[in-house]
């Protein structure tokens, strides 16, 4: 019982930067600002988005069980455990910076830290267990395409 409760905690760890991102992200035709920007045409659908963070923050989430449940001591385990919490920050952080405060720029130069970390803690991961830190490769080429994309919406807008 005591492996489900770690389980359940990993995964509601991993999914608070998209419950606070939520309260800024825009749902359909509700957010003007958004819907008038330039994007690129490589820009999913709205639906897309809500599908992949899904995924992504169960795989985190995964990841994190798996840091969680390694016998490795807490102590050689403390900085991936910093990492996650730096990088689940950071994910928020974007979302607030630009949707709810509209600065793509400033939400750029975030992402390119969320990028740092992310791959600073994949890296920490696989030195304590290897498949949680292939789990963290789709989360990392994800925020590379979120990179794109803000990038282009604030060069083009």
């Amino acid at each position: 019982m005591k492996t489900f409760f770690k389980f359940v905690l990993a995964m509601v760890i991993s999914f608070i930067p998209g419950i606070i991102g939520r309260f800024f992200t825009p749902s359909g035709g509700s957010d003007l600002w958004f819907n008038a920007l330039n994007k690129s045409v490589l820009t999913p659908d709205g639906w897309v988005f809500g599908v992949a963070w899904t995924i992504l923050y169960a795989i985190l989430g995964v990841a994190l069980f798996l840091i969680m449940q390694n016998k490795k001591s807490t102590c050689e385990k403390r900085s991936s455990y910093w990492l996650f919490a730096i990088q689940m920050g950071l994910n928020a952080l974007w979302s607030y910076l630009f949707f709810g405060l509209q600065m793509p720029l400033l939400a750029l130069f975030v992402l390119l830290g969320l990028i740092g970390v992310s791959v600073w803690m994949l890296v920490s991961f696989l030195r304590i267990n290897k498949a949680a830190g292939i789990l963290i490769i789709p989360y990392v080429l994800w925020l590379i395409f979120a990179l794109y994309l803000n990038g282009t919406i604030f060069l083009w807008n």
